[in-house]
This record gives structure tokens, sequence and C-alpha cells, in this order.
């Protein structure tokens, strides 16, 4: 369900004001959200073009640093938006020098736009990481895998003459054990999770604990389901894994919009 489009737009590195844009939504009236934009505050509110309207607020032409305080207020304008709006987000830091710009931007976008709008209607992400405890996963592999038991066995009795080759080989055995674990539970959970949600993502880990770094597209009227069925299978495996669970969000990672920007004359 990603969706793509090149356009180009202007830039001006002069300062002066520019628009902050935030996300694109399906609306053909001016609307404003308050004063919660990124900045200290800044007022909210739509610039329009036919039934498109890009939320937005007035700006210098800086680069904001993504510090914690600025992606939040990006974060908190989209999330307020989506109360009411099926929204297309805007990468953090996406600024336009002119309304006029803005509104090319709606235009030349417009099929592209209204297309995925179209698809993303009325449906939201979460995000699901899955973190395992490799000492319990190891304990379980321990008691249900022949090999590996007899093979700790056979060195714990011999442990003054256990080889070097013998430990190298429960470890080459654990590890492929370990690997298949993961397969099978991140697998076990997608096909849990496939009949309450539209579609998935899985983005790359990070450590060693984590097994399932994932995005989830889901239906509004599925909410419900969708997060009781993740409460049901973190219950289903609590003794070994750990469910780090998010959202609602925009859905982030289901659109993809590549503005490619070239600088004014």
């Amino acid at each position: 369900m990603t969706a793509a489009e090149s356009v180009t737009a202007s830039t001006d590195p002069a300062t002066g004001d520019g628009k902050y844009v935030y996300c694109i939504i399906r609306n053909d009236r001016s609307r404003e959200f308050g004063e919660i934009g990124i900045g200290s505050g800044a007022r909210v509110y739509t610039v329009n073009h036919k039934d498109l309207a890009a939320v937005v607020s007035d700006t210098p032409i800086v680069i904001y640093d993504p510090t914690r305080e600025n992606v939040l207020a990006h974060e908190f304008v989209n999330e307020t938006v989506m109360r009411e709006f099926t929204l297309i987000p805007m990468s953090f830091g996406t600024i336009f020098r002119s309304e006029n710009d803005v509104q090319s931007l709606l235009n030349s976008t417009y099929r592209a736009f209204t297309d995925v709008l179209e698809k993303m209607k009325d449906k939201i992400e979460f995000g699901l990481k899955i973190l395992w405890d490799r000492d319990k996963v190891v304990a379980s592999l321990e008691r249900d895998n022949d090999e590996i038991r007899r093979l700790k066995d056979e060195i714990t009795r011999n442990a003054a003459s256990s080889t070097y080759f013998a430990r190298m080989q429960l470890g080459r055995l654990v590890e492929a054990a370990m690997e298949e674990a993961s397969n099978r539970y991140v697998n076990d959970i997608h096909e849990q999770l496939k009949d309450v949600s539209v579609a998935s993502r899985s983005n790359k880990v990070i450590g060693d604990r984590m097994i399932l770094n994932a995005a989830f597209l889901v239906e509004r009227k599925d909410e419900r389901s969708f997060d009781e069925k993740v409460k049901a299978i973190s219950l289903q495996y609590e003794d070994l894994l750990t469910f780090k669970y998010t959202g609602p969000w925009p859905p982030y990672n289901f659109v993809n919009i590549k503005l490619k920007l070239e600088k004014a004359p």
C-alpha cells in the first residue's frame, strides 16, 4: 500500500516567512487547529487547493534540529489532525518558501495525493517491537531440543576432558536453534495479527534482544480487535518475550512521498 510521487518544489535559503508542512488531508475548507505548531506553539492551519489541504504553520526558512521538543511538536500536530482526518504525514522539517509553493505542491501531486488518501482512508498505524530474554529462550531450547540437551549433558559430565570442538558444536546448535525459534515466534505473531490488520511492514531490528520491529496498518473500526489480539499474544509468550506496543499513529510506514527539492534561482 505504498505510493510514491516525485515532485519539484522551490526553496530559498534566505531568511523569510515559509510554510512548515506537517501533513496532507482531504478537506475543501480552511481549517484552524490551534497554536500547537513547531517553534513555540505556532498557529496551525490549512492551505487549500480544490479538495486537498496542507496542514501548515508559518516559519522562517531554517533547518530545524530533530530535538525531542521539535519532533514531539511535529508528531503532536499530526496526532491532533488524525483525530478527525485521514492524513498523509510529511517528513520532519519539510518547509516551503510560500503559500503559493504549497499550493503548487498540491496541484502537481493532486492525483497521487488523492489516490493515497483514498487507500489510507480510515486506517491507522501501530508499532510493535518484541524483545526476548535470551537466557530463558536458551533454557527452553535445552529442555525441548534433544540434540542440544544430549550434547550439553555430555560436556557437563566430562567437564575435565570435553573438547573445544564439542563446545563449538554446542554453540552452533544453540545459535541455529535460536534463529529458528526467532523466525517461528515472528511468523506466528504475524499470522495471528493478519486477520485484524490490513498490512504490515518489518523494519530493521535494533540490538541483540530485539527480534521484531514492525508496523501494522489497521482499519479504525478494528482498533479494539487489534489491541485485544496483541494483548492475548503477549500473554501467550509472557515467559519469553517482552512486547512494546505503540500507537495509534499516522501511516508513516505505509506512505512514501518523495519530494525533489531544488533551490530557487
